[in-house]
């Protein structure tokens, strides 16, 4: 006679057995290896509530973060790039085009638009890493462009948050032609009198970083982003040097005057308001 019966039967093992645990319950942080509730990582800005790494988050969530609720107004939304040199690798530029497209999020690797920060009107442009790898082609430089053309119109302070591979290689020289482009626009903006902060987020590199991204009067930054021109593979073997640890991070750039502050995710808003206010002289 046996002791006792079980209640429940026993479960399946073997290679066919899946498990109970919904996919994308716990997220493994990428920096400090902590497996970490997903829910509590997404209420915490997409911050890793542990060692504080600053996952990316969309162009939508970072608009909803720096400006005023309901305050943004899009504009140029429609433009879309063309393959016009009908560029080619392991498929067309144009099916590259499409396919980002199809995501259902940007026409492009940028949205530009107005909005307020605690009341001041700003103009700003925040690019989506999803497209393409936020790469800068003939629209990015354009769009940009347009913004800060609106700000000196309208007498505003010009924000661009960056999150870029560079220049989109797909449109050659046309793609390189946006640095110049875009920094000629900024000149005009300081000459106005006229405030420009750059945002860099993890990863800004670069024709970006060898642009617009690093003219801000003021530069801030997210923590530990990367944020360079060449890769660190390519210096090391073009200089024949190993490279100091935290090379082209936040941290390293701070303590060699490339960036003015490192601000966490939580307090950009408040801190980009009060910036903006001494800039603006309404302290």
């Amino acid at each position: 006679m046996a002791w006792f019966k079980r209640s429940n039967p026993p479960m399946p093992k073997g290679p066919d057995h899946k498990s109970r645990v919904p996919e994308g319950l716990w997220t493994k942080c990428t920096s400090c290896g902590e497996t970490i509730y997903t829910k509590d990582i997404e209420k915490n800005l997409n911050v890793c509530p542990k060692c504080n790494h600053h996952y990316r988050i969309s162009t939508k969530k970072r608009l909803e973060l720096l400006l005023d609720e309901g305050s943004f107004v899009e504009f140029d939304a429609g433009m879309v790039s063309v393959d016009f040199l009908e560029f080619k690798d392991s498929k067309s530029y144009q099916d590259r085009i499409n396919q980002a497209v199809a995501k259902g999020g940007s026409k492009d690797a940028i949205v530009c638009g107005q909005g307020n920060i605690e009341g001041m009107p700003v103009e700003i442009s925040v690019f989506d890493f999803s497209f393409m790898g936020g790469s800068m082609g003939s629209v990015v430089g354009e769009k940009i462009t347009r913004g800060i053309e609106r700000a000196l119109e309208r007498k505003t302070p010009m924000i661009i948050v960056s999150a870029s591979g560079g220049a989109r290689m797909q449109e050659s020289i046309l793609s390189l032609m946006q640095m110049a482009k875009t920094s000629a626009a900024l000149a005009k903006l300081r000459e106005a009198g006229l405030p420009f902060v750059s945002i860099l987020t993890d990863p800004t590199t670069g024709g970006v970083t060898a642009s617009f991204a690093m003219l801000g009067d003021i530069n801030m930054a997210e923590p530990k982003a990367l944020i360079g021109f060449a890769g660190p593979r390519v210096i090391e073997q073009t200089i024949r040097q190993k490279l100091p640890e935290g090379f082209q991070r936040a941290e390293y750039l701070l303590d060699h005057g490339m960036v003015d502050v490192i601000v966490d995710r939580a307090q950009m808003k408040a801190q980009l308001s009060s910036i903006l206010k001494m800039l603006m002289r309404q302290a």
